[in-house]
């Protein structure tokens, strides 16, 4: 069992939705380099704008976060962080918090549809940020990449 499913429901996160959640948490560069493409989902995206390799594409799990508050999702995101039950996000809530362009990026890099990839993290967000933020502290994004880079 790898070490995040627990924190899914139904427990087994798919490696292309790893793939997406490295790309998002961790860095673009992580997700290119360290984790293969699936069949059919093109070649890896271009650096063209990336943010800073240990940033993720929203500058890591506090930008994803970030995002999230300025979207007015913030109730649900600190849920997350914070010790007590998370609260749930619906698929276009996470859509508009995070961007259609950095969706659009995501779903291609994992071989998915963008519905998909939607449906799929906002299941496993909030158990994901929550298994992240143990302590309700927000990890460094070394910490972080270490955590991913054992799962993929």
């Amino acid at each position: 069992m790898g070490l995040f499913d627990d924190a899914v429901p139904g427990g087994n996160i798919s490696k292309p939705i790893l793939i997406a959640l490295g790309a998002l948490l961790v860095s673009r560069m992580f997700a290119n380099k360290d984790a293969q493409v699936p069949e059919g989902a093109g070649a890896p995206m271009p650096d063209a704008g990336a943010a800073p390799a240990d940033g993720g594409l929203l500058g890591g799990l506090g930008g994803l976060l970030d995002k999230l508050k300025n979207a007015g999702q913030g109730e649900a995101a600190d849920s997350w962080v914070r010790p007590g039950p998370n609260q749930s996000i619906e698929p276009g809530q996470l859509g508009s918090a995070i961007g259609q362009q950095t969706i659009g990026d995501l779903a291609r890099q994992a071989g998915v549809s963008e519905q998909e990839l939607l449906q799929q993290l906002s299941k496993i967000l909030p158990g994901m940020v929550d298994k992240l933020t143990p302590d309700g502290r927000l990890p460094n994004q070394q910490q972080v990449a270490a955590l991913f880079a054992r799962q993929v």
